[in-house]
C-alpha cells in the first residue's frame, strides 16, 4: 500500500505551475514500487497506474534542451567544451536532487510503507528520478515555455552560483595524461554494496604506471569522480 494520499500534490505556488491535468503531477511523483497491480478479473476495474519512469524518462530529455538553450544564450562567448562542462554539472544528479529538496518534492513522493521506511524519500537518486518526472508532467501539461519557466525558476540558483565552468575531476585527469602523452584513465567498478534503494558503488581509476586510486560513492559517476580527484592529488601534490 502507499505510504502517501496520491491526491496530496506540493502547493501549486511552490512548483511554480497549476496543473491543467493533476493526474501528470500523481504520476511523476509515484515511486514504481508504490504502483498497485491491476485486481483479478471480475473484480471492479482500477484505473491504470503508472509511476514516474516513463515520465522520467521524457523529463531527462526536456532538462537537457532548456539548460543548454539557457547556456547558449547566457554564456554566448564561450566554446562548446566549457558549455558541456556547465550542462553536465547542472543536470547531474546531485542538482536535480537538491532542486527536489528545495521544492520539497520529498514530503509529497507517493511510496510504498516499505519504501518509505527505507528512506527512499531521503535517497539522491530517486529524488533526481522525481524531479526529471514532474518537469516532464509540466511539459506535458502545458507544453515547452512552462517547463522551460520551471526550469529557469529552479535553477537559477545553481547558474548563479556557476561564475566560471566547472572543472570535472575526470576532464582534469584526462587532460593531464593527455599533455603527457599518456593514454586515457579507465575507471573499474569494484564493488556494489548496500541496500536496493540505497547503493554505495566502489570505483577504481587507473592510469599506466602509477598505483591505481579508489572512491566510494551513492552512484558510479560520482565514486568515478572521486577516484579521479584522489589520482590527480597524488600527481599533482599540493
Amino acid at each position: 500500500m502507499a505510504s502517501h494520499d496520491p491526491t496530496r500534490a506540493p502547493d501549486p505556488s511552490l512548483i511554480g505551475h497549476v496543473f491543467a491535468r493533476p493526474e501528470l503531477l500523481s504520476e511523476a511523483l509515484t515511486h514504481p514500487g508504490a504502483v498497485t497491480p491491476p485486481r483479478r478479473a471480475g473484480r471492479r476495474a482500477r484505473p491504470p497506474q503508472r509511476g514516474y519512469e516513463r515520465l522520467e524518462f521524457l523529463g531527462d530529455r526536456v532538462l537537457g534542451l532548456a539548460i543548454a538553450d539557457l547556456l547558449w544564450h547566457r554564456f554566448a562567448r564561450e566554446p562548446e567544451g566549457d558549455l558541456t562542462r556547465r550542462l553536465t554539472h547542472l543536470v547531474r544528479r546531485e542538482a536535480l536532487a537538491r532542486v527536489a529538496e528545495a521544492i520539497g518534492l520529498d514530503r509529497h513522493m507517493i511510496l510504498s510503507r516499505a519504501d518509505s521506511a527505507a528512506g527512499a524519500a531521503r535517497n539522491p537518486g530517486i529524488l533526481a528520478d522525481v524531479c526529471e518526472a514532474v518537469i516532464a508532467a509540466v511539459y506535458l501539461d502545458a507544453g515547452f515555455a512552462a517547463a522551460m519557466a520551471f526550469i529557469e525558476r529552479w535553477w537559477a540558483p545553481l547558474l548563479a552560483e556557476m561564475a566560471e565552468p566547472p572543472t570535472d575531476p575526470k576532464t582534469s585527469l584526462q587532460e593531464w595524461a593527455q599533455a603527457r602523452g599518456m593514454a586515457r584513465p579507465s575507471y573499474d567498478l569494484i564493488a556494489t554494496t548496500g541496500p536496493h534503494h540505497a547503493p554505495r558503488f566502489t570505483v577504481a581509476a587507473r592510469l599506466p604506471g602509477f598505483e591505481e586510486a579508489v572512491a566510494t560513492a551513492s552512484s558510479k559517476r560520482a565514486a568515478e569522480a572521486g577516484a579521479a580527484a584522489v589520482l590527480l592529488a597524488r600527481l599533482e601534490p599540493g
